[in-house]
């Protein structure tokens, strides 16, 4: 990983334990467990798995609610937690990926709140996930699973994370950039994520997915992330053993995101 890539990555992860540490003033994490736990025992909600959608689907597409990047700014300012994901899901997708970063990102937890009732598929929490009171909030809003970033997190943290993420019923998306972070592949990750883009350059090159999954144990759910626009590129990485394709900025930035996701699965299904 580059220094500009690593700087910009611990600049995020800095501002993110801050905000964490703010988040557990405002609701301390004993008061927060305990509502998780009541949340738990009394929910009759069948349980949604991301995993088994996306084995599952012929499109296997996450459409991702992401209204802002660090490197582009602001994609859809004004685009509605109460309808675009509402828009996804009637419209095919597998499951759905809400960005919950605010400052970078121009997400919120809530979202994900507004968002579940109107939905039927799985949620994604989309975030930089450093610490276990983010997976019981995660809980308490409705996410289906969660993102852990290898980049972001030791190898115990990660299994620390994941382990508790299962004891919480969450699923486990794991991103992986490179060769080394491979070795985060283990107990209690659900899904691999190969992230195409690099993180420091923005630089998007799906080749990454092909080298990484070749590497890959084939018993885990593959998911390639960012840098795909393409129904094509779709198409060629579910030959190379992908099952899931999270894509966010290729719906965002049209006037009518869930129309676009289902123009590009209709695309995928009868290429």
């Amino acid at each position: 990983m580059s220094n500009h890539q690593k700087d910009i990555l611990e600049e995020i992860v800095a501002d993110k334990r801050i905000e964490v540490a703010r988040q557990k003033e405002i609701i301390a994490p004993a008061v927060l467990y305990s509502n998780v736990e009541k949340l738990m025992e009394d929910d009759a909600r069948p349980r949604l798995s991301m995993r088994e959608n996306l084995a599952g689907s012929a499109s296997g597409i996450i459409a991702e609610f992401k209204r802002k990047s660090p490197s582009k700014g602001w994609i859809k300012e004004e685009g509605k937690p109460d309808v675009i994901p509402a828009s996804y899901s009637e419209n095919g997708a597998s499951a759905i990926s809400i960005l919950t970063d605010e400052k970078y990102f121009g997400g919120n937890l809530r979202f994900i709140r507004i968002a579940r009732p109107m939905i039927t598929c799985p949620i994604l929490r989309k975030d930089f996930i450093v610490d276990e009171y983010q997976l019981y909030q995660a809980k308490m809003v409705g996410a289906n699973a969660v993102l852990l970033i290898a980049a972001d997190l030791t190898k115990d943290e990660c299994r620390q994370l994941a382990k508790k993420a299962h004891e919480l019923e969450l699923e486990t998306l794991l991103e992986v950039h490179s060769e080394p972070e491979l070795e985060y592949v283990g107990e209690n990750i659900d899904m691999v994520g190969v992230n195409n883009r690099n993180l420091g350059t923005f630089h998007t090159d799906v080749a990454n997915s092909y080298r990484l999954a070749s590497l890959l144990p084939k018993d885990y759910v593959l998911v390639s992330e960012s840098g795909i626009s393409n129904p094509q590129t779709v198409r060629e990485l579910r030959e190379a053993g992908f099952r899931g394709f999270l894509i966010g900025e290729t719906f965002m930035k049209t006037p009518d995101p869930g129309a676009a996701l289902k123009a590009f699965i209709e695309e995928i299904v009868h290429l």
